[in-house]
């Protein structure tokens, strides 16, 4: 029992140590080669949360068996046990809220509609002028044409009302 516990123990910390020091050379490397081995189902089914147990597992094992004066069957259960709330811990307090924190600077045209942003190049009644826009943590630059047929002037803060093509149709923004 103890050489699973150990073995467990060890292939998890190694896992830890190639996954760090040669993670993305390998996944460069590799590119998509070992897409069969990906868990596809429940969201819990992570690699780094599944070593994670694996690795309490062994362990746990190898602290229970050694200094506890409990039966193999009692330190096989414990151990399976410290392993499945690690897991779920690894889960829901790192890989979940990762997660939810990756950004993408990436977005659409049609997304903008309903935005706020400030003219850079004034908007003529008939015409189109410069609009920038806050998206995600920086800044970006649209053609736009006046909705209301009005001047715009530089500096002004405008809604976008619409977009057409490739230019936001915006409207002055009254407080």
């Amino acid at each position: 029992m103890e050489g699973l516990f150990m073995g467990c123990l060890v292939g998890g910390i190694l896992f830890a140590i190639v996954s760090v020091v040669l993670g993305d050379w390998l996944s460069a490397s590799l590119d998509g080669m070992l897409d069969f081995l990906s868990l596809d189902g429940h969201p819990i089914l992570q690699p780094m949360a599944i070593v994670g147990g694996v690795t309490v597992f062994g362990g746990a094992g190898l602290l229970l068996g050694r200094h506890t004066e409990l039966g193999s069957a009692v330190v096989l259960v414990l151990s399976i046990l410290c392993a499945v709330a690690a897991a779920l811990g690894v889960y829901y307090f790192y890989v979940r809220p990762m997660q939810k924190t990756e950004n993408s600077t990436g977005y659409s045209m049609k997304e903008l509609a309903g935005t706020i942003g400030e003219v850079s190049v004034p908007i003529p009644a008939k015409g189109y002028g410069e609009v920038m826009i806050r998206v995600g943590a920086g800044l970006t630059s649209h053609i736009a044409s006046s909705h209301d047929g009005v001047l715009i002037p530089n500096g002004s803060r405008v809604v976008v009302i619409n977009v057409q093509g490739h230019s936001l149709m915006v409207s002055l923004l009254e407080l």
